[in-house]
C-alpha cells in the first residue's frame, strides 16, 4: 500500500517526513469501507505506519476507550482521555500515539466516501471546529455504547446478506452512530463556549480589581480556579490576545491615565499599576507605547 509524504516534524522535533497513511481496505471485512473493532497494541494501519511518531491518516478514526489515561496528540495539541472518553479524528489530521499510553477499547475507521453527502452534511464529519476529546453523560455513553455494539455485529457478520445489501446496513448503522456522536461534538462545543464565556467575564473583572496588584496570568488561573491552559483558550477566544497582554493593556491604560489627568510624579504612577521600582515601569511603560512615561506625559501637556 503506498503512502504519501509530506516534510514536517516528528515527535522528538527534528526535521523529517510526516507520512500520511490511507484507509487500509484490505483489512476491511467484505472490503467495505469502514471497520470497527477492538483496539489493542497490535492495531496499525500499514506495516510500516509509526504510530508512536507524528503521522497524517485519510480517513476517519473514532476511538471509545474503555480504561486510561491514555494520551494521544492530535494536530500538535495532547489530549488526555479516560475510561467513556472518545477521540475522533478526522481526515488530514496529524496525530500520534503514546508509547506509554495502553490503549483498550473500541476503534471505528471510515474511508471518505463511505457515506453519501446528505448523510456526509448532517453528521459534521469534516466539522474541524469542533473537539476531537469528547466526554458523553452515562446516558450518552451507553447509548453511544449500544449503537457502537451493533454496528461491530452488523460490521463482523458479512454472510448472511449479499454485499450490497450489508454495505447497505452498514451505512444505516453507521449514520445512527455518527449523529450521536455529533450531536454530542457539537453540544461539547457549545459547553466549551459558554464556560470560556464565563471564563473570561470572570479574568476580565479580576483583572479590572487587581490589575495595580497583580500582573501573573498563573495567579489569576489560580483565583479562578482553572487551569493557565483553560485561561488562555478563554481569553484568546474572547478577545483574540492572551491573557498576560490583556493584563498588559489594562496597566498601560491605567497608566496613562494617571499620566494625563493627575500631577504625581512618575514613580508614583508606576508605584499604583504595580510597578514598585520607577526603572522597571519606565521599560514597561516604553515597550508597551514606544514613548517614556514622561515623553507620554509631554505629549499632553
Amino acid at each position: 500500500m503506498a503512502d504519501r509524504t509530506i516534510r514536517g516534524v516528528d515527535g522528538g522535533g527534528g526535521a523529517d517526513a510526516i507520512r500520511t497513511f490511507p484507509f487500509p481496505a484490505e483489512l476491511s471485512v467484505c472490503g467495505v469501507g469502514m471497520q470497527v473493532g477492538p483496539m489493542g497494541a497490535d492495531r496499525t494501519w500499514h506495516a510500516d505506519a509509526p504510530l508512536h511518531r507524528v503521522h497524517r491518516i485519510d480517513f476517519h478514526v473514532v476511538m471509545l476507550f474503555d480504561g486510561g489515561p491514555v494520551r494521544h496528540m492530535i494536530d500538535f495539541a495532547e489530549y488526555e482521555a479516560t475510561a467513556g472518553d472518545l477521540l475522533w479524528i478526522r481526515p488530514g489530521q496529524v496525530h500520534r500515539f503514546s508509547r506509554t499510553s495502553e490503549y483498550h477499547g473500541t476503534v471505528l475507521t471510515m474511508q471518505p466516501g463511505f457515506l453519501p453527502r446528505a448523510t456526509v452534511e448532517a453528521t459534521g464529519l469534516y466539522r474541524y471546529d469542533l473537539p476531537p476529546l469528547l466526554g458523553p453523560d452515562p446516558a450518552q455513553l451507553a447509548a453511544l455504547r449500544a449503537a457502537l455494539a451493533q454496528l461491530r455485529r452488523e460490521y463482523e457478520d458479512g454472510t448472511t446478506l449479499p454485499l450490497s445489501l450489508h454495505t447497505s446496513v452498514l451505512r444505516h448503522t453507521l449514520t445512527a452512530f455518527l449523529l450521536r456522536l455529533a450531536h454530542l461534538a457539537a453540544s461539547s462545543a457549545e459547553a466549551a463556549r459558554r464556560q470560556g464565556d464565563t471564563v473570561f467575564t470572570l479574568f476580565r473583572d479580576a483583572v479590572e480589581r487587581d490589575f495595580a496588584t497583580r500582573h501573573s496570568v498563573s495567579g489569576y488561573a489560580d483565583t479562578l480556579g482553572c487551569s493557565r491552559r483553560t485561561l488562555v483558550r478563554a481569553v484568546r477566544a474572547a478577545t483574540g490576545e492572551t491573557p498576560k497582554g490583556f493584563i498588559d493593556k489594562r496597566v498601560v491604560l491605567e497608566a496613562k491615565r494617571l499620566l494625563a489627568h493627575t500631577e504625581l510624579s512618575i514613580g508614583r504612577v508606576g508605584a499604583a499599576v504595580g510597578f514598585p521600582d520607577p526603572a522597571n515601569f519606565s521599560r514597561f511603560f516604553q515597550q508597551h507605547t514606544e514613548r517614556t512615561p514622561a515623553g507620554f506625559r509631554a505629549e499632553l501637556r
